[in-house]
């Protein structure tokens, strides 16, 4: 019997969250040494980049919008603090640049980040960041980067490639199976 752990993964507003629906394929591979149970968070812009048909059934979506359905009186849920509560793990592939800062600084202005900003700084949090060169090569980029894992949150660095612009460089989220080796090492035990 393989052991079994759930998985968040958030997606925000960058053009590479067209590789969500591969992630949660990966992810779910029988063949992998962990049993992942799977819930996604996503941003508003995060819907431009992916249809929702294209994410399995059995894997639930969170939106905006279901944080304000779930709670409407004192002692109702509070889903980020459930989702919190839930997983063992938080991965957010893509981290774009405008998400990354809203961490960096606490702000908690859509579902994603409030479930960041109420994360148990005990369990692992990884982040895919991916953004266009400029954007990432920009020194505001590494000081937040930096801010993060000094936090204990870990980095899967980008790579560089042309991006979907044109650009060729730094910034491109880290490809799938790199997301999915931090995943795995993230369980694993020290040796």
């Amino acid at each position: 019997m393989k052991p079994e752990r759930n998985v968040m993964i958030a997606a925000t507003g960058s053009v590479a969250t067209i590789k969500l629906a591969q992630l949660i394929r990966e992810l779910s591979d029988e063949r992998l040494p962990f049993k992942f149970h799977l819930k996604v968070l996503i941003t508003e812009a995060a819907k431009h980049f992916f249809e929702l048909e294209q994410i399995p059934e059995n894997v639930p979506i969170y939106h905006n919008r279901d944080e304000w359905i779930t709670w409407n009186k004192r002692g109702d849920p509070v889903l980020h603090i459930d989702l919190g509560k839930w997983a063992d793990l938080l991965v957010i592939a893509p981290l774009s640049a405008n998400s990354l800062s809203k961490m960096a600084t606490g702000i908690c202005d859509n579902i994603v980040m409030c479930v960041v900003r109420a994360w148990d700084l005990e369990k692992p949090l990884l982040f895919a960041p991916a953004m266009n060169t400029r954007m990432y090569d920009h020194p505001i980029t590494r000081e937040q980067i930096d801010k993060l894992t000094s936090w204990g949150y870990k980095e899967i660095p980008c790579i560089s490639k042309t991006l979907m612009c044109g650009d060729t460089g730094n910034g491109a989220m880290a490809e799938v199976p790199t997301i999915v080796e931090a995943v795995l090492s993230a369980f694993q035990p020290i040796k």
